[in-house]
């Protein structure tokens, strides 16, 4: 049984089925690993073996970024998947903080690193004839190491919400784990098309579509994520199965409804970090079925939804996954509702997310010692994550750490209020944060995005958070902030700290203002500081 990606795409050496379909382009598992053989024989005759073996890639989903996945793998080398969206100094320190001795682009990319410092980095452009002669010139591949199943497969930067990317040390052994379960339990093989436009340089996109693909012996459609063009794309390339992270169904959803969009191939999306009405929705409107469960780029906890899981739940974790408090270093006690079905103890309850028997997946953070004993305390993985469980064991996730508000004395968290707004049909996203209070403490203001065409009114937001009795008065926001998009990262996860860096403003949008125990929500002149 194959325990490394390298195994994996020898097994498919001599397979003639499909593999990639780009645009009008098709490649066979054949032709695909050959196409990655003669790539990494090309950067090994570049490849200074005194230095660590990181190759990283620049560029989007494309096959020239799926041979360059496969051919890490058969060369015997570590590649680093480099974020994209990052700009600047930021994306030249991620190329040096992974120890980067080649990096590898396309002409899309290439003008992201003019004028950046790559002292030591041996830059390739796919698209040039100097990349065309390397591959013509390549000899027969002669494989830098053999990987085992513990060794570094990929360097993959976390999404960045809570601070600056740390580069985690993804396993061979990863895709091997979780590709066999994935195929078997949606029934993907030959004949079938994951459609991937989660980015493919993050974990994601390669637990949830990558493996498989590779596991299965599917077909790839590698794409950029439009709402837009989504369903053009999965009828175009026949696409059965597809994976997504953060936001990317509440923006298709966004789009305009029409009589016929059942009418595709779709039969499953996996991902994590959909909400509940999102999940439904979608897999009404395009006739498919939706799989969402909860991970990290780390892999350290892993939890998945069930059949029966409530409303607002993420579902129930392995037996390791637990929620401490991180001051006493002891389980959270259950969460306790009202009868209106109020979380009633908060601050008890609401804890951090934990793996209880250590690190479960997580290598480490590349050469990062600190940040990776910052994850690994007291002989447990500490996500980051806040969470609470109820007495079925049902696990609701509550924002991060950073997402502790007090307001009038008491402890509110982020999460819950999120799911709250969310039952408001006319917001499609949602981000809840804490912004100063002007007497003492935190405010509470939400950042909202409508749905295509939806128009809300202050009175009728106010009316719909008035209906709600598990929300408390203290969690109705002071600060709505309506907007056409929030800022995101690569994964689409919204990054609350560029709002919180506005403070209670509107940056362009619509500014609600609620005044202390008041009820009724007043317009603030665009852009206005209040």
């Amino acid at each position: 049984m194959a325990e490394t990606v390298t195994q994996l795409l020898r097994e498919r050496t001599d397979d003639d089925n499909l593999a990639i379909t780009y645009d009008d382009m098709q490649w066979s598992w054949r032709q695909y690993i050959a196409a990655a053989e003669r790539a990494a024989a090309a950067v090994l005759t570049l490849t200074d073996r005194s230095r660590p073996p990181h190759v990283g890639v620049l560029l989007g989903n494309t096959p020239d970024m799926l041979i360059a996945l496969a051919a890490g793998a058969l060369g015997g080398y570590v590649t680093v998947g480099l974020n994209n969206t990052r700009r600047g100094e930021g994306l030249a320190a991620d190329i040096v903080r992974a120890d980067c001795q080649i990096l590898i682009t396309d002409a899309e990319h290439r003008p992201l690193l003019a004028g950046l410092n790559l002292s030591g980095v041996r830059v390739l452009d796919t698209s040039s004839p100097e990349w065309a002669t390397l591959l013509a010139d390549a000899g027969e591949l002669v494989p830098l190491s053999e990987p085992t199943a513990m060794d570094t497969f990929m360097l993959i930067f976390t999404s960045g919400t809570s601070g600056n990317p740390k580069p985690v040390q993804f396993a061979h052994m990863m895709i091997p784990f979780a590709g066999p379960v994935l195929a078997d339990k949606y029934d993907v093989g030959p004949g079938d098309v994951c459609y991937l436009s989660m980015p493919l340089f993050h974990s994601a996109a390669l637990m949830g579509g990558y493996c498989v693909a590779l596991c299965g012996g599917a077909a790839i459609a590698p794409a950029k994520f439009s709402a837009s063009t989504f369903l053009d794309d999965i009828r175009r390339y026949r696409a059965t199965y597809m994976n997504y992270v953060g936001k990317p169904l509440a923006y298709i959803l966004a789009t305009e409804e029409r009589s016929d969009d059942a009418d595709n191939p779709l039969r499953v999306a996996f991902g994590n970090e959909a909400t509940d009405r999102d999940i439904n929705e979608f897999s009404r409107r395009f006739a498919c079925t939706v799989w969402d469960g909860f991970g990290s780029t780390e892999l350290a906890i892993i939890i998945t939804r069930e059949p029966g899981t409530p409303e607002g739940s993420i579902g129930k974790g392995f037996s390791n996954v637990a929620v401490y408090n991180s001051d006493t270093l002891t389980e959270c006690p259950r969460a306790e509702f009202d009868e209106n079905g109020a979380l009633t103890n908060a601050e008890d309850a609401i804890g951090e997310l934990v793996n209880i028997e250590g690190a479960g997946m997580f290598m480490g953070y590349y050469n990062d010692a600190d940040a990776t004993s910052e994850r690994i305390r007291h002989g447990m993985y500490w996500s980051g994550d806040l969470a609470y469980k109820d007495a079925d064991d049902w696990i609701y996730l509550a924002g991060r750490t950073g997402d502790w508000m007090r307001v009038d004395g008491e402890n509110l968290a982020a999460g819950p209020i999120e799911r709250n707004l969310l039952r408001i049909p006319e917001l499609n996203r949602v981000a809840v944060y804490a912004v100063p209070d002007e007497h003492v403490g935190d405010a509470v203001m939400a950042a909202v995005v409508l749905q295509d065409d939806a128009k809300l009114t202050p009175e009728s937001f106010a009316e719909q958070l008035a209906a709600q009795p598990d929300l408390s008065p203290k969690a109705w926001p002071r600060f709505v902030r309506i907007e056409d998009d929030l800022p995101t990262t690569a994964t689409n996860k919204i990054l609350k700290r560029e709002l919180k860096k506005d403070g209670p403003t509107s940056t362009g949008g619509t500014l609600w203002v609620r005044d202390a125990r008041s009820r009724d929500y007043r317009v603030v002149t665009t852009s206005a500081a209040v």
